[in-house]
């Protein structure tokens, strides 16, 4: 990544291909206005004018071409230094380029666009040819500067853009690392849990009945280590990876634990964040089932709510004033925060503790998620 990013620096700011046709357009701008003026004011030889003007269009690509060589070298540097640098090689360039055009117009076989008076006045007036070189070179200088100024604009705008995209890199690298731990969150705490099961399975000596948890755990951990943590997952295989959780704790609570699924075959097809289930089953457990003392149900249900995806886990344990168990614990923030990091404010998850008892959870996710 270093190596790239300084790379990626060792670019100009203004690519050559930009900068050549910048060059060709302000010139072929300053052509066409010069040979206007000049056929509006009746300017005599206008064709052997033409030539010597696309003569002095060719020199003043050249050196504008060698302006950006010299800009580019201070791409690098801040702001002001390279204003004044533009500014200033400007000057030297407006002055060469005067020189040049009073050649060709002046001193070049003058007598095939001038007449005999008007070249007896250039020769013996010197004050004449240093007033035309001084209004040539300020004249060739605005337009040096003004070539100088859209490439700064060019280079500042380049560098921001590029500012924009490498913080847009940054903000999705810090984005892909909190969801990947937020993820990772969720295996650890899963296993704790499930072992402890284990644990007590053997402590009570339920061979049978460990052996086929352990099964069932080593068929959900490889097919929930099988993704990359940032895949998204379609709610069917969400669905089932969930059922085979259901599976590994009905061996806990073979009288207690019922399960009920309603997903619409369309809506199985809707991508969903891997695991984002996992927390909230894993809770619907925690305090509805091994807390009750009856049969409860847990129920996953999904639908297509004015054009979002809203799924459902909940379960009818018993009464928890408030749902403060639920509400406050681990598994619920980290599906908040999953949601969060992953949706911004396009999905949301929202739960409710009815006074009848159970415990309700909804995600609402956004309308991209939904099935195809």
């Amino acid at each position: 990544m270093e190596f790239e990013t300084h790379a990626r620096d060792a670019r100009p700011a203004v690519r050559p291909i930009v900068a050549f046709y910048s060059i060709i357009g302000f010139w072929l701008f300053y052509t066409l206005i010069v040979t206007a003026r000049s056929a509006v004011m009746h300017f005599s030889e206008q064709g052997e004018m033409a030539q010597r003007r696309m003569v002095v269009t060719a020199a003043g690509i050249a050196i504008t071409w060698l302006l950006y060589l010299l800009l580019r070298r201070f791409d690098r540097q801040v702001l002001w230094v390279r204003i004044v640098t533009a500014f200033v090689a400007a000057l030297p360039c407006s002055l060469i380029l005067a020189l040049f055009n009073y050649y060709i117009f002046n001193l070049y076989d003058p007598a095939s666009l001038y007449d005999e008076a008007d070249l007896a006045y250039l020769q013996s007036n010197s004050s004449a040819m240093w007033q035309e070189l001084a209004e040539l070179t300020i004249s060739r200088y605005f337009f040096f500067a003004a070539w100088a100024a859209l490439y700064l604009a060019i280079s500042y705008a380049g560098e921001v853009r590029h500012a924009e995209r490498r913080a847009a890199q940054y903000a999705r690298a810090a984005q892909q690392a909190e969801l990947r731990s937020l993820r990772y969150q969720v295996n650890p705490h899963f296993l704790f849990n499930t072992l402890n099961s284990l644990s007590s399975l053997v402590m009570t000596g339920q061979a049978v009945a460990a052996e086929a948890m352990i099964m069932n755990l080593s068929t959900f951990y490889r097919t929930s280590l099988s993704g990359d943590p940032m895949d998204d997952v379609s709610l069917e295989d969400e669905v089932r990876l969930q059922r085979l959780y259901l599976d590994i704790e009905a061996v806990r609570f073979p009288e207690r634990l019922r399960v009920k699924i309603d997903v619409p075959e369309a809506l199985g097809r809707a991508m969903v964040p891997g695991m984002i289930l996992q927390p909230l089953v894993e809770n619907a457990i925690k305090y509805g089932v091994a807390r009750a003392s009856r049969a409860v149900t847990i129920a996953i249900t999904a639908r297509a709510e004015h054009g979002r995806l809203t799924v459902t886990v909940a379960d009818n344990g018993n009464a928890v004033e408030g749902g403060a168990d639920h509400g406050n614990g681990i598994g619920l923030a980290n599906v908040r925060d999953r949601l969060a990091a992953r949706f911004g404010g396009d999905a949301r998850i929202e739960w409710l503790a009815p006074d009848s008892g159970g415990f309700i959870v909804r995600l609402t996710l956004p309308e991209v998620y939904r099935a195809g």
